[in-house]
């Protein structure tokens, strides 16, 4: 007898129900709310994600089509598409950043430190991603003329790489703005590109005791304090200790000037940081590790529904991309538990097909090839049932 529910019951119980109304209630996310619980709607959107829908057709559809099998999820029937859309519309994305955050707490607790360096400290990388609109749609976000954007800012954490805090804003907010206003604990390192440059933010880092890793400006006013031996052979040309500024402005803190040789693209790299300790190769490493937040934005745009869109208003727009971070927290946590060697588009694309099937999750995760215990060796007898009959 099957004891297990569907992969898809299983991946919803790591959102504990007592959690879940309990933002619901902090949110007033259900204050007009008419039948349609919040939760219901989490599931249609989480199906969204996982289940690559691509409108609200699709969601009702697929989940209508699996009728007798939503009870379990906590969902009595399907929703109806109006219905869906007029809660995307007006409840309170800021239910999903909630439990996003709860999610993150308990990922980040079985992800560990895994970032490949031997120092301790946090790794985090900033960056923005713009999400392209149709401006007759979306008018609410114009970006350039005839055109419309949203932007996506993303803190992402080097241990397990998983996404540890996003902000949505229209395509023109600018990136150092939002960063401006993100606390960080000390000992934290960043890592940024020159998208960032903003030396008074520079000044408060190193008052708090947050170092960065960021790229130069070509036309940045310095002055070298001293000079730093650089080892050899190791595509390291200069490393200095500067102050930033011109004779107008100075600042106090002192900084790192490190110059290193691409050999691939032929060209040097001009690498500016606050932490005087590090050795020169280990801030160039640091650096290079900043394009983990691009592969995580290109695997975000790939695998999940965040450049199709099953509404047009604000709020709507909202909870789709917190819950395409909800369910990219989600894999990145599957990759971690199992014995086999997930890439995260194979598991996107056999988690889709697996959804509302009866089988235990670890072990599908841990041997995904092989069929279920109680399906073993009932396909060759069915083989050598045919061959007698056609004997």
């Amino acid at each position: 007898m099957n004891r297990v529910c569907s992969i898809f019951s299983q991946l919803l119980q790591f959102f504990p129900r007592l959690e879940f109304e309990q933002a619901v209630r902090e949110t007033r996310a259900e204050r007009h709310a008419r039948g349609f619980t919040c939760w219901g709607q989490f599931v249609a959107m989480l199906f969204c994600q996982l289940g690559q829908a691509r409108s609200l057709r699709e969601i009702c559809g697929g989940l209508a089509s699996c009728e007798g099998k939503l009870k379990h999820l906590g969902v009595p029937q399907a929703p109806n598409k109006s219905t869906l859309a007029y809660a995307n519309e007006h409840r309170p994305w800021q239910l999903y950043q909630k439990v996003f955050g709860v999610l993150f707490a308990r990922c980040q607790q079985a992800a560990g430190t895994r970032h490949r360096f031997r120092f301790h400290n946090p790794l985090l990388s900033i960056d923005g991603t713009l999400i392209d609109l149709c401006v007759t749609m979306f008018d609410w976000a114009q970006y350039q003329q005839g055109q419309g954007a949203a932007k996506l800012h993303l803190v992402l954490d080097h241990d397990g790489y998983l996404p540890r805090y996003a902000v949505i804003t229209e395509g023109k907010a600018s990136e150092v703005k939002i960063a401006r206003d993100l606390q960080f604990a000390a000992g934290t390192i960043l890592v940024f590109d020159r998208g960032y440059v903003d030396y008074q933010w520079y000044q408060r880092l190193t008052a708090s005791g947050v170092f960065f890793v960021t790229r130069l400006r070509h036309d940045a006013h310095y002055q070298v304090l001293k000079e730093l031996s650089v080892p050899k052979n190791r595509h390291i040309l200069k490393d200095e200790i500067i102050s930033l500024g011109s004779h107008h402005y100075r600042q106090t803190a002192q900084f790192r000037r490190v110059e290193v040789w691409l050999e691939d693209r032929q060209e040097v790299l001009v690498l500016l940081s606050n932490h005087l300790g590090f050795a020169s190769t280990t801030i160039a490493q640091i650096y290079r590790e900043r394009w983990r937040i691009e592969v995580f934005f290109r695997y975000l745009k790939q695998n999940l529904r965040i450049k199709t869109f099953v509404g047009t208003s604000a709020h709507a727009l909202h909870i789709q991309i917190w819950t395409a971070l909800i369910a990219m927290l989600l894999l990145k946590y599957l990759q971690l538990r199992p014995r086999y060697g997930w890439s995260l588009s194979n598991l996107v694309a056999l988690l889709r097909q697996q959804l509302f099937v009866y089988r235990d999750l670890q072990a599908w995760l841990d041997t995904p090839f092989e069929a279920p215990p109680a399906l073993t060796g009932l396909h060759d007898g069915q083989l050598a049932l045919q061959f007698q009959l056609a004997v």
